[in-house]
């Protein structure tokens, strides 16, 4: 039998793995961001990159307490990053709610696209291994907010740890008026895309 280990922390992406049914470990990357790329749709990938090359190559010296992640076998490392893009700005988590307030006074009344970047990196028993990356992009349009809801939304904390001061899946929901996309990409893994690709390469996650 062979092995998937999402190279995330995220609650969510783990969810969204656990709903299509995959059995998976999970390993997160620690190490710092670096961004070179400009273009949203290249950022997302080489940070997706980043992260699953990073846990990739710790798989060989992970040490003797995760001898789960050891196993001698077929491994499929899934690193993913997302980021909001209003017109030209990226943005990423906020730093603090002074920064939520002012990311979520960008996306009211507009529309926004939502890319995630996802890397596939391969090893088999040699320890060979080879990647496959791509990208998904869903637009998200946001009605027009008043600053009591943006305040309101804030402090009920959300904003904090995600990609453009907001999670659909959450309380914000009420202020998407439609998407264009898949909604499981905004949510932060975009499960429809990953089973193409891995389909167009030839394999079958659930027997992988």
């Amino acid at each position: 039998m062979s092995q998937i280990i999402l190279a995330s922390a995220s609650p969510r992406r783990r969810e969204l793995l656990e709903q299509i049914g995959l059995n998976f470990e999970v390993c997160p990357a620690k190490g710092e961001e670096i961004i070179i790329k400009k273009e949203p749709k290249e950022v997302v990938m080489e940070l997706a990159a980043q992260k699953a090359r990073e846990v990739a190559s710790m798989l060989k010296t992970y040490g003797d307490e995760h001898r789960t992640l050891m196993t001698p076998q077929d491994t499929l490392v899934i690193g993913a990053d997302t980021i909001v893009a209003a017109g030209s700005e990226i943005l990423g988590k906020p730093k603090d709610e002074e920064d939520a307030f002012r990311m979520l006074s960008l996306l009211s009344g507009k529309s926004h696209s939502v890319y995630t970047g996802v890397a596939f990196v391969f090893i088999d028993r040699t320890g060979r291994a080879g990647e496959h990356i791509f990208y998904e992009k869903t637009d998200v349009f946001v009605r027009q907010l008043k600053k009591s809801e943006i305040l309101r939304y804030i402090a009920t904390g959300e904003p904090s740890d995600k990609a453009g001061a907001y999670g659909i899946q959450g309380k914000f929901a009420i202020y998407i008026d439609k998407i264009d996309g898949d909604y499981n990409n905004v949510v932060g893994l975009p499960v429809a895309a990953i089973y193409r690709e891995l389909d167009r390469l030839g394999i079958d996650p659930y027997i992988w």
